[in-house]
């Protein structure tokens, strides 16, 4: 069994990325804002902006009042939109329950929509069209998959999980004409009938279910490659913040069989910024052509 380091991977990402932007002729800007002050909003919005730093990219924040409207946000990415200098727009999830998150995203233009969440990006990727912005967590699964070696074209792939953000995208990743595509895709969710079945018989097993410990050692077959998404905290008395945090894969149970696999935490998860930071660099070269 071998484990897919995304800490390592993450940071080859970074590296190319900073690489780069260095050759760039001008420099790349992302805006991001955070609406309200939710700690792991706050958090993540820090981090990204960090990474941003170091890798040469300009980043601003635009942090409002939790009271703000709807409409008063749209006037900020009306305005941002419009704004040659920025070349992608963030908008840190969750937001407040009064706004319409898909709403919001689509209110970003699809030509700075660096997050990939506008419906427009959707349906470039469903067209595989190249100047598509794909969602930062599954294009990093499938940056991950490429520098870990694994081979897609031809595999049987399980897709555990149908969200807009994760699923459905590398299901349509996975299923392009590409090198890092051409697999035999079966999306799954929480309807799907023996379950177990299908992904028993899968090459690739893709976890974005958002449950913890649900795929367990007989619903995955000797030698496949296992990717788990999950991110779900369980109550732990022993550790200081009384809890740790777990995957959707029983790790311990399921590794074993593995050929290759995701750990949680430092596997997908830092993936996400990096191939943030390249969606950047790409908005930025499109905005110049």
């Amino acid at each position: 069994m071998e484990l897919i380091d995304g800490n390592a991977i993450s940071k080859q990402v970074l590296a190319d990325v900073g690489k780069e932007v260095a050759s760039l002729m001008g420099e790349p800007c992302v805006t991001f804002i955070r609406v309200g002050e939710d700690p792991a909003s706050v958090s993540y919005v820090n981090k990204k902006q960090r990474v941003a730093g170091e890798v040469g990219i300009e980043s601003r924040l635009c942090v409002l009042p939790e009271s703000t409207t709807q409409e008063e946000l749209f006037m900020l990415i009306d305005e941002l939109n419009a704004d040659p200098g920025v070349h992608g727009i963030l908008v840190q999830a969750p937001l407040p329950s009064h706004m319409d998150e898909r709403a919001v995203f689509n209110r970003v233009s699809p030509l700075k929509d660096v997050d990939g969440f506008n419906a427009a990006n959707l349906g470039k990727l469903c067209q595989e069209d190249p100047t598509a912005f794909v969602a930062c967590t599954p294009a990093g699964i499938i940056e991950l998959l490429q520098r870990s070696g694994v081979q897609t074209k031809g595999k049987n792939v399980a897709v555990v999980g149908r969200s807009l953000i994760v699923g459905k995208p590398v299901a349509l990743l996975l299923g392009m004409k590409a090198e890092m595509g051409d697999a035999t895709v079966t999306m799954c969710h929480s309807r799907t009938q023996n379950l177990a079945e299908v992904t028993s018989q899968a090459d690739i097993v893709v976890a974005a279910i958002g449950r913890a410990n649900f795929i367990t050692a007989d619903m995955v077959k000797e030698g496949a490659v296992v990717i788990d998404v999950g991110i779900n905290r369980v109550d732990d008395a022993s550790r200081k913040r009384g809890y740790r945090l777990v995957g959707d894969v029983d790790f311990e149970a399921v590794a074993p069989k593995c050929s290759q696999i995701t750990p949680v935490p430092g596997g997908v998860g830092p993936m996400t910024v990096a191939m943030l930071m390249k969606n950047t660099v790409k908005a930025f070269k499109l905005s110049q052509s």
